[in-house]
């Protein structure tokens, strides 16, 4: 499997849940607290007021299985960007929020989420600035949470793992779904059957836009990550967020593969280790009876604009 290792520093009020948060990511690989953006080259917890660092927690992350626009939208769905240093009950300088890029940064990422998240917000007191005087913090305070789960911290880690909007999709019945859709989609979805190579609408479909879920209307895939394999069904190189779909052991046929279903237990059809290497070698083998294109240009008519950052 290729890496694609990516960092971004995020200061988000106590550094202690916002590691423990991205720690639970699929995709983060290292994490690391520690001060930011203050006057010196030297920190310590006991000098920050001196100093002027805020607490910042140092995300590595392999951008082949979460996207970096993913990163920085998870980010933003645990602090409050209104806040003037402060987050929860702690209140300070060091508590300010930041997004503090390096020249490695792809400033488009952190320019087109912040375009999103800024007009949801009446004020918006998050710094978007360069990093500067990056200090790793005392030893006592890496893993804190792991060390000390009791500890307290604004931040819940177990949101990591809902879905990255709060939005709630509904399974119909076999019944209802047999009703509604064509007998070759609702054999593959429900009933794991593949579609005969070559034969789906979506192998040629290359516009902008997101597939979903076809009976639940779950966001699966998006534009940016599809690509033609020539294996006669639609390739994709990651799922459109990090925590989309369910992983399952197939042995059928007398093959071991690994089965992809969406969150709610549809079958779509399989993942190799057969892609683009400059992708991460990933190739999500999807049947095209299982999925439903919407395009850019009627996403916001059907209730997927948030989406829209995550295909631009």
């Amino acid at each position: 499997m290729q890496h694609n290792i990516q960092t971004y520093y995020l200061a988000g009020g106590c550094f202690w849940g916002l590691q423990e948060y991205f720690n639970r990511l699929n995709g983060v690989i290292e994490t690391e607290v520690g001060y930011a953006n203050g006057i010196s080259d030297q920190a310590s917890y006991d000098t920050l007021k001196q100093t002027h660092h805020a607490e910042c927690v140092k995300v590595t992350f392999d951008s082949f299985i979460i996207s970096p626009r993913e990163v920085l939208l998870r980010f933003f769905k645990v602090i409050d960007p209104t806040l003037e240093n402060q987050q929860g009950n702690d209140i300070g300088e060091q508590y300010r929020t930041g997004i503090f890029y390096t020249p490695e940064n792809n400033l488009s990422d952190i320019e087109e989420v912040v375009n999103f998240i800024r007009p949801q917000y009446p004020e918006f007191k998050t710094e978007i600035v360069p990093l500067v005087n990056f200090v790793p913090a005392e030893p006592y305070h890496q893993d804190y949470l792991q060390k000390n789960p009791q500890g307290y911290c604004h931040i819940n880690p177990n949101i990591a793992w809902d879905p990255l909007f709060d939005d709630v999709w509904q399974s119909p019945s076999d019944e209802e779904l047999a009703q509604e859709l064509d007998a070759l989609s609702f054999e593959v979805l429900r009933h794991a059957d593949t579609e005969a190579p070559h034969t789906s609408e979506l192998n040629g479909e290359w516009r902008r836009g997101i597939y979903v879920d076809k009976a639940t209307g779950q966001p699966l895939f998006s534009s940016t990550d599809k690509f033609d394999q020539g294996c006669g069904w639609p390739s994709f190189s990651r799922p459109i967020t990090s925590n989309a779909l369910v992983y399952l052991l197939d042995s059928s046929f007398g093959r071991i593969r690994t089965e992809v279903k969406s969150q709610l237990g549809n079958h779509l059809g399989h993942v190799f280790s057969d892609g683009p290497r400059e992708s991460g070698g990933k190739r999500y083998c999807i049947n095209g009876a299982a999925l439903e294109f919407i395009p850019y240009e009627e996403m916001d008519e059907k209730g997927y604009s948030k989406y829209k950052v995550l295909c631009e």
